[in-house]
């Protein structure tokens, strides 16, 4: 049996890696790397194809479908070239509905920071240096998650009211009123936030916007789902036509189909949940029980250099361990 020399050993090492780096690189880029696959291919095909049922649809219908095709592709080309742009922090305080400009944000952001910085020096009495750093961290993060946080209820407000509103514009719409008509219906009788954003609606249609690019800027104000969902729907019959009340009634049972499905995700997760609240609570009350019953054994964590540095380290993993568990509870769909 012949013997490798020594030499070879290395290099044949080096390109066993390179066939396996290069293996696993075409495996997960190959749609890129080898083109099209067969099934795009097959749909090209057809989509081209030229036969006596391809010149049938060719008709009315068939217009009208590739005009809808069009018209979806083109939002989805707008959505996709929207969706990498991070929202400025005006934008953001009125997707918060809060009546702030950037000054308000600003004095906000410099009260949070002599709030923190009191607060370190007198509950912990760290010294002035690691003080002006809490004030720093608590003067960027505060209003930013106080603003995030009013963002995230107004969207979930929304979010549960809307398909009611979806609702009486359907009626409505079935009833033979003009959807202007049930715009006004919601902008005077639904709750907030739906009614303000209808009103915002219904005064873009009054200077002169046309009623689908009015409703393209509420699910650019409100940048959910459904909002995204009702524009889609306007748009497409405004621009190719169609039962506007069948389609609203469809996506209403889409809506409620969806709200069905977070409520169930909220309560299959709701042990995760419960679990993950007691681990991330454990620490701190082990620490406190602690304290009560050997303050000199738990006091050396508070007065020690090495001590003060193993809680800094136990709260960074354990701020990673609880958006870990965070991350793995919450649910996109």
């Amino acid at each position: 049996m012949p013997v490798l020399s020594p030499d070879l050993v290395p290099v044949l090492a080096a390109v066993l890696a390179a066939i396996c780096v290069g293996g696993v690189v075409i495996s997960l880029l190959y749609a890129r790397v080898g083109g099209r696959s067969e099934a795009d291919k097959r749909l090209a095909a057809i989509a081209i194809w030229d036969g006596p049922v391809g010149r049938a649809v060719g008709s009315e219908e068939g217009s009208r479908k590739r005009s809808i095709e069009t018209t979806l592709r083109n939002l989805e080309e707008q959505q996709k070239a929207k969706r990498g742009v991070k929202p400025s922090l005006g934008i953001r305080m009125r997707q918060a509905g809060l009546g702030w400009t950037k000054k308000t944000y600003f004095i906000a952001c410099v009260i949070a920071a002599v709030m923190s910085f009191g607060v370190a020096l007198a509950l912990f009495g760290v010294s002035s240096l690691p003080a002006i750093g809490f004030g720093a961290a608590g003067g960027l993060l505060l209003p930013h998650l106080y603003v995030n946080r009013k963002r995230n209820a107004r969207f979930k407000a929304f979010t549960a009211e809307f398909a009611n509103a979806v609702d009486v514009i359907v009626r409505g719409v079935k009833a033979g009123l003009p959807l202007v008509d049930c715009l006004k219906m919601i902008a005077s009788e639904a709750k907030e936030p739906v009614r303000s954003e209808f009103k915002i609606i219904l005064d873009d249609q009054t200077l002169g916007v046309p009623i689908d690019q009015a409703v393209q800027r509420l699910a650019e104000r409100i940048p959910v789902a459904e909002a995204n969902f009702f524009a889609i729907v306007i748009s497409l019959q405004s621009r190719s036509g169609g039962n506007l009340s069948e389609a609203l009634g469809n996506l209403s049972k889409v809506l409620r189909e969806r709200k069905k499905m977070a409520g169930k995700i909220k309560a299959m997760s709701s042990e995760a949940t419960a679990s993950a609240g007691i681990i991330g609570s454990l620490p701190v009350v082990v620490t406190c029980l602690l304290y009560l019953s050997a303050p000199d054994y738990i006091s050396l964590l508070f007065t020690t250099f090495i001590g003060k540095t193993v809680l800094a380290a136990a709260a960074v993993w354990m701020g990673f361990g609880i958006l870990m568990m965070r991350k793995m509870i919450n649910f996109d769909f």
